[in-house]
């Protein structure tokens, strides 16, 4: 088990930074230090799309094309946290972002395994209007 809460979303402009932020914890003898953790978005009218993810030490990192270069993950295990620096923010990155986390190693091939079997948050809206 798992639980994931999102925070940090809002409405910015153009090539301004957000940080998202995600705080996780898990009952009993169970860890968020177990657990890779990612973050997708899901923009209406479009399907879930994963965009990073980090190893549960840190590392690998993993990137989509549409974030890389821009978007920047991190981890405080101490503090179960989750980053998303998000720069140069465009239109496009609008959607409601959702942190995700699931036991596969950070690669091309997590997204899919937190799709079909990762604990979710409940997302939070990010916007980025002129």
């Amino acid at each position: 088990q798992l639980q994931l809460v999102e925070s940090g979303g809002g409405l910015v402009q153009p090539g301004q930074s957000l940080r998202l932020s995600c705080a996780a914890s898990a009952p009993g003898y169970s860890s968020p230090d177990y657990y890779a953790i990612g973050w997708f978005r899901q923009a209406p009218g479009k399907e879930r799309e994963g965009i990073s993810c980090i190893g549960s030490t840190g590392a690998p990192t993993d990137y989509a094309d549409s974030v890389k270069g821009r978007f920047t993950i991190s981890r405080d295990n101490a503090k179960k946290m989750v980053y998303l620096h998000m720069n140069s923010l465009e239109p496009e990155d609008t959607a409601v972002y959702y942190c995700a986390g699931e036991r596969a190693m950070c690669s091309t091939r997590w997204y899919d395994a937190a799709l079909r079997l990762g604990f979710w948050g409940q997302g939070t809206q990010v916007t980025v209007t002129s």
